[in-house]
This record gives structure tokens, C-alpha cells and sequence, in this order.
């Protein structure tokens, strides 16, 4: 096992693959798949502190592309049921607070538990896609910066071995 981890650490620390494995893991982080990319991002930079920049933005474009996705999967989602049931669904609370602030509330993707689902479910009501890519990447950009800071801040010393 420390073995395994030990090359996921080199693996990590090599910027030719380290920003190809921050923006899958942040794709497939931003999807309905409970994986966390907040580490991989740290550990990172942690390695590579010249890094810091490119990480953010590779993290912010990767997690935004896993939000596009959940948004094209509530939008598929939402086709496939109308054409089964034939007609609309109940609106409930949280349905009925998305649509009345529409694309802005993709601002929230960033949240961990809502986030994900949130980006799906704007796909659902059919809000704007561009717009809704907009409000997530400055929402997921704005999370990167700030937890990755915090945690730089927290753990500022260098890793040791």
C-alpha cells in the first residue's frame, strides 16, 4: 500500500501528468460519482507550489465540464421521462426556487451534496446552457482558490518523506 502511494505521490508531482490527473479527477468529481478532487488539487500544489494557477484553472475547467455533463444528463434525463409519462412533474419548493433564479443559481455548484445534482437538475428545467456554464465556473473557480489557499494556509510546510 505505501508503495502504491508513494508512486501516486511522484505521479502527483510531475506536472506533465499532475494537471491531466486534476482535471479528470475534478470531471469526474463535478458528476453524480461521490470523489472529492479538493485533495488531488492540494497535493499538487503542495508538490509543485509553482502550480498553484494552473491547478486552480485545470480544476476549475475539469470541474466545470463534469457540470456540463450533469447538465446534459438532467437534460436527457428530463426528455426520456416526458416522453414516458406525458406529462409535467409536480413543482416542488426547490424546483420552483431554481427556476426563479434560473442560470445564477449555478453559482451553488460548488457546494458539496447540492452542487452536483443542482447542475443536473438545471439541465432538467432546461435553463440556459451557456449561462448556467458561466455561473459554474465562476462558482468552481472561486472554490478553488479559496479551499486550496485555506489548505495551503493551514499546512504551509513542505511535504516530507
Amino acid at each position: 500500500m505505501e508503495a502504491w502511494i508513494e508512486s501516486l505521490l511522484v505521479a502527483l508531482a510531475l506536472p506533465k501528468f499532475g494537471l491531466s490527473t486534476v482535471f479528470v479527477i475534478s470531471l469526474i468529481s463535478a458528476t453524480l460519482l461521490p470523489l472529492g478532487s479538493e485533495p488531488v488539487v492540494f497535493g499538487l500544489v503542495k508538490l509543485n507550489p509553482g502550480l498553484f494557477w494552473p491547478a486552480v484553472l485545470v480544476a476549475t475547467a475539469g470541474n466545470t465540464v463534469g457540470g456540463a455533463i450533469s447538465w446534459w444528463m438532467g437534460y436527457g434525463a428530463e426528455r426520456a421521462y416526458e416522453s414516458v409519462v406525458h406529462h409535467k412533474p409536480m413543482q416542488h419548493r426547490a424546483l420552483g426556487w431554481l427556476k426563479r433564479f434560473g442560470p445564477r443559481a449555478c453559482l451553488l455548484s460548488w457546494l458539496p451534496g447540492i452542487g452536483d445534482p443542482l447542475c443536473a437538475v438545471a439541465g432538467w428545467l432546461h435553463l440556459p446552457f451557456w449561462p448556467c456554464m458561466a455561473y459554474m465556473v465562476v462558482g468552481k473557480f472561486c472554490r478553488y482558490v479559496s479551499m486550496t489557499a485555506a489548505l495551503l494556509w493551514v499546512f504551509p510546510g513542505p511535504i516530507s518523506t
